[in-house]
């Protein structure tokens, strides 16, 4: 998995596979999933995603 963000817009995409995307299927206005042929998941896209709570994945806290 390769995760790339995007702070000037607030985009997270999470890229899964490197196989061609042949389906694109919104699921509500900020997140948006991309497909394989064979229907596996290649690609997230969520818009917003620090609004939304989705970035940063993890926080680190110190102990």
């Amino acid at each position: 998995m390769r995760t790339t963000y995007d702070e000037t817009d607030d985009i997270l995409m999470l890229h899964l596979a490197d196989k061609p995307i042949t389906k694109e299927v919104s699921q509500d206005w900020n997140t948006h999933i991309s497909y394989a042929a064979d229907g596996t998941i290649v690609e997230v896209v969520i818009l917003e995603a620090s609004k939304q709570g989705a970035w940063p994945l993890l926080k680190s806290e110190a102990a």
